[in-house]
Parts: structure tokens; sequence; C-alpha cells
């Protein structure tokens, strides 16, 4: 199903344009955190919708993916 038709069916009078527009407000983020121990923790994840996204998003029936699990990078080496 295309969101034309989504939206005809579920949010009559929005523009598919309006609505990728307001999508394009979600971004994906990674917060990199030094440990003592010289390793990185990977924190990534994407930014909670606004609230008028939030409810376009239940309005169309969709949910944004679950957070991504966090990730840890080896220690790095000493330089020789």
């Amino acid at each position: 199903m295309t969101l034309e038709r989504r939206l005809r069916d579920l949010a009559a009078g929005l523009a598919a344009r309006t609505v990728l527009e307001n999508f394009a407000a979600v971004m994906m983020v990674d917060v990199h955190l030094a440990t003592s121990d010289g390793r990185t923790a990977i924190l990534p994840g994407h930014t909670q919708p606004e609230k008028d996204l939030q409810i376009l998003l239940e309005r169309l029936k969709l949910e944004l993916p679950a957070q991504p699990p966090p990730g840890i990078t080896a220690a790095s080496s000493p330089a020789e």
C-alpha cells in the first residue's frame, strides 16, 4: 500500500510530502562514551517524535522500530 493511499484511508487531507517532511524530524544518533579501561560504549538510538508526529504515527498505525541495543568496542592497543 502506498503512503498516499494510506493517508487517504486513515488521515484524509494530509499530503504525502508533508508526512515525509514530518518523519524527517526523527534522527538516528550514536552516543559514544569513553570508559576508564580504554573501551568505548556506544548507545545507538533514534530521537523521540514530537507530540504531533506521534499522533500522526498512531493515526497511520505505524510504529518506530525498537531502539537498538548498546554496544562496546574493544580496548584500543597502545601505540608502538
